[in-house]
């Protein structure tokens, strides 16, 4: 079978499917969801005079990445890890993990004359 994972085709696969919905999340997330402070985000339309609503749209990528993420580390705590699903989906937590640590390291480290620190 093309998907088997104990063949080198699909580990690939396997592999390619954590990888490729890392690069998805990035490029979709921060195309739709705003953070304040991180010049990879889009930038935000015009303020709302509701504090709560403001707080959430300032810091939507992250609240995403944390929610999907608390997901992806639900149901890896509820596979079997050395499965190459489990694999798969603890490679996932690794990408998510790593997403949210880019946006708050771009958010909190500043460059001098780096042009996205300006």
């Amino acid at each position: 079978m093309n998907a088997d994972p104990k063949t080198h085709r699909g580990s690939f696969f396997g592999n390619a499917i954590a990888d490729w919905t890392g690069v998805v999340v990035t490029v979709i997330a921060t195309k739709y969801f705003y953070e304040i402070g991180s010049a990879e985000s889009r930038q935000p339309g015009r303020r709302s005079p509701n504090r709560l609503f403001e707080i959430v749209r300032e810091h939507s990528l992250t609240i995403f990445l944390l929610l999907t993420g608390m997901v992806w580390v639900w149901i890896y705590a509820h596979m079997d890890s050395e499965e190459k699903w489990g694999q798969v989906v603890g490679n996932l937590v690794s990408q998510w993990t790593q997403l949210l640590g880019l946006i708050l390291l771009t958010k909190r480290l500043i460059e001098d004359k780096s042009k996205e620190s300006s």
